[in-house]
């Protein structure tokens, strides 16, 4: 499905997620919770709904746009339904030299992931037009984009739908690289040719993260290979996910830098350019996890052969040759790659 689509899926009702509810409210409150030693239940979180896709979805195999200083390529993985879904604004507030994008991977479904891209970027806006007064001001803009992820997962919480979605967005504001992230979506951008990380993965498997759900009296386990929240989720982070928002927390963290003339390009892509999508890899920890995968300065060589030092760039060639690197490389989850020319925004 196209990100801005009109049209939503029908969703089939498989069956009622009985006892689950019941389970979640034996936690207590979180003053009890400190005593956390004694785990909450481990969830087996019900498949819910599925989407009824459309005969056009299914021949949507892969979803290429090229905008106004940017790029797109988004490739459907294994399943049935496309759950990756971006967002891209240019010219905001009347000046085309700012900008707001994102890349949002949806699990349990593409709800999630389509609600954030439909309205994460309006709910930062208004929070920015809020503080206008003060919106040069660094810390004002981190709290603006805190606002708007927070906001957009307490609306989408309200419609009562399953699933959830990992977001990574930019926006190109006064000059500055306002960079935030909630879950494993990643941000890196090329600065003379160093790629440069300006995102971390929530994953379980973080120390910070993991102290952070044991202290909310939560538990992180390896099951299937993988870290998990609770023995079920394998991001941390991200917008949703009402099953486990006790744990899972939608706050962003953020990084805002001075855009430069050695700032190349921004690259934010979904994990599945990252992750080696069905590959077991044990429980490894994250320095040796990343090492079997895309690297960071791998993906910006890969993309600066289409894009630096040519006659003609070929930005929407490079997010295509990275799609396709990850394949090669084993990954069968939904691949979305962007690649932000930010050249064009200085």
């Amino acid at each position: 499905m196209l990100p801005n689509s009109s049209s939503s899926p029908r969703l089939i009702r498989l069956h009622k997620p009985s006892g689950l509810i019941k389970a979640l409210a034996g936690g207590g409150d979180s003053s009890s919770a400190v005593l956390k030693r004694k785990r909450p239940p481990r969830l087996d979180i019900p498949v819910v709904f599925l989407e009824e896709k459309d005969a056009k979805d299914v021949a949507e195999e892969q979803l290429e746009v090229e905008g106004d200083g940017y790029s797109v390529c988004c490739k459907k993985g294994r399943r049935d339904v496309m759950e990756d879904r971006y967002s891209a604004l240019v010219g905001l507030h009347g000046d085309s030299n700012q900008a707001y994008f994102g890349i949002f991977d949806g699990h349990g479904g593409a709800k999630a992931a389509e609600f954030a891209a439909d309205n994460l970027n309006k709910n930062i806006i208004d929070e920015l037009k809020r503080r206008e007064n003060d919106a040069a001001a660094d810390d004002e803009i981190q709290q603006a984009v805190r606002s708007g992820y927070l906001t957009t997962d307490s609306e989408f919480l309200k419609r009562d739908l399953r699933g959830g979605a990992c977001c990574v967005t930019a926006l190109i504001i006064r000059g500055n690289l306002v960079v935030s992230n909630a879950g494993d979506c990643r941000a890196v951008s090329s600065r003379g040719g160093v790629a440069e990380a300006l995102t971390s993965d929530h994953r379980p498997s973080r120390e910070d993260e993991r102290d952070r759900i044991e202290t909310l009296g939560g538990f992180v386990e390896c099951r299937n290979g993988v870290w998990r929240v609770l023995g079920s989720l394998a991001v941390s982070r991200g917008i949703g996910d009402q099953y486990l928002k006790q744990w899972v927390t939608a706050e962003p963290e953020t990084k805002v830098l001075r855009l430069e003339q050695e700032h190349e390009f921004l690259l934010l892509a979904s994990d599945g350019l990252w992750d080696k999508g069905e590959t077991k890899i044990f429980c490894y920890p994250d320095s040796i996890r990343d090492s079997l995968q895309v690297s960071n300065q791998e993906a910006v060589d890969k993309a600066r052969q289409w894009c630096i030092n040519t006659n003609k760039p070929q930005p929407l060639t490079a997010c295509r040759k990275l799609v396709d690197l990850a394949v090669s490389r084993g990954s069968t989850d939904d691949i979305s790659v962007m690649l932000i020319q930010l050249g064009r925004f200085c």
